[in-house]
């Protein structure tokens, strides 16, 4: 049996480049860019003002002139309005293209307008209300890196820029397989003697988050019938997630099968809880077999703690630094085991993100995964671990 940080190391050390492919910007989000985006002008691309009011030539305001005789009246959008004389001035609006005869802007508040003429009523600043043309940015400059979830923001970005098409990693085609003849569907009434599936929709809604769309598959325990169907994944998927099927039970298959379709055994149970009989494996095609345990808080911690780091590395995700909380109460873990409690995560006065665990009945005990944020990963060195100390988090609702 490996360790916490073994079994790590293994998972990432099989991390895969699936290549690029270009989208629309408006099928972009949450995707994972690939290219830099550059601005294809300056930023802003002219000299503008950030106020509505009257543009003026500041070397009439130096020989003392406070009155001005308003030219024109620009807009947003309409070509800029020059002045031939320094006694002109011309009202212009937030965002306009400022001419380079003006070089001072004073806001409507700070002037009065009778018949066509313009009076000052504060002191003014040369340059002031202006936003200089590639102020933000020069054109070739970077305005978004590479290898990050894409955003609204980001989105934004690239339209202001014109980049209708994106180049993003491609995702890896997932299958999740759950087992087990006790599991319905849950639109089904089950009998006594059963249970609704839930696991591969929990995995499912997980993956959406990267707009992986995996595909859903339950199978009975019947050999050949997951024999065959595992053979079939293989062919037709990057990666394998299954639920069930991994622990020491007459039923649990899993194990002999992909021994016998070829696939490697990477390791075969982890000094933790929940989650200890967790299997990982892949075949001479480097197609990945991640096979959690049935229980679903199991399942859920073991998807957080191993598949999506995975799934990060290799789409090349950048930024991604491990976070730590302070425990709010003692835990007592007579095991040697490495233990993952559930707990409430919030922020105290003094900015410091805090856990607070919750009393829970197993890992078959999912009930509390809606009113927790993340799992606290509590040392296998340790039996005891006490109020204020900082353990590292792996959030999933926060």
């Amino acid at each position: 049996m490996i360790t916490v940080q073994q079994a790590e190391d293994i998972v990432l050390s099989q991390t895969q480049d699936f290549g690029r492919e270009d989208i629309s910007y408006a099928h972009a989000l949450g995707r994972v860019l690939a290219e830099e985006i550059t601005a294809d002008r300056d930023l802003p691309p002219f000299d503008r003002p950030t106020v509505d009011g009257i543009a003026i030539r500041y070397s009439a305001y130096e020989k003392g002139n406070r009155s001005f005789i308003i030219k024109a009246v620009q807009s947003a959008g309409e070509p800029s309005v020059s002045i031939q004389s320094e006694n002109e001035c011309v009202e212009i609006m937030t965002g306009a293209a400022l001419d380079p005869s003006v070089d001072t802007v004073i806001r409507y508040e700070d002037i009065s307008i009778n018949n066509g003429i313009a009076h000052l009523h504060i002191d003014s600043k040369k340059g002031q209300n202006i936003h200089l043309k590639a102020r933000d940015k020069n054109k070739g400059e970077i305005l978004v890196n590479a290898d990050q979830l894409i955003t609204p923001a980001i989105i934004g970005i690239a339209s202001s820029v014109g980049k209708t098409v994106l180049s993003v990693k491609k995702l890896p085609k997932v299958v999740i397989i759950t087992t087990g003849d006790e599991m319905v569907s849950p639109e089904s009434d089950p009998s006594p003697f059963q249970l609704r599936r839930s696991n591969g929709i929990t995995m499912q809604s997980v993956l959406e988050k990267y707009k992986i769309k995996g595909d859903m598959l339950h199978l009975n325990d019947d050999y050949e019938e997951i024999k065959r169907e595992l053979s079939r994944c293989l062919d037709e998927y990057d990666v394998l997630l299954m639920s069930g099927g991994v622990s020491m039970g007459k039923f649990d298959y899993l194990p002999k099968v992909c021994d016998e379709l070829g696939v490697e055994k990477l390791f075969h149970k982890i000094r933790q809880r929940p989650g200890k009989p967790f299997w990982f494996g892949k075949n001479k095609d480097q197609k990945l077999v991640f096979a959690f345990p049935g229980n679903p808080v199991s399942v859920f911690m073991c998807l957080h703690r191993y598949f999506i780091p995975w799934l990060e590395k290799s789409l090349g995700i950048s930024g991604n630094l491990a976070q730590f909380a302070v425990l709010q109460n003692d835990i007592d873990f007579p095991f040697p085991l490495q233990y993952f409690a559930q707990v409430k995560l919030c922020v105290n006065h003094l900015g410091q993100l805090i856990a607070e665990s919750v009393n829970t009945n197993g890992s078959g005990d999912f009930s509390h995964l809606a009113g927790t944020n993340a799992f606290i990963e509590l040392p296998l060195e340790q039996n005891t671990f006490g109020k204020g100390e900082v353990y590292r988090i792996w959030k999933y609702n926060f």
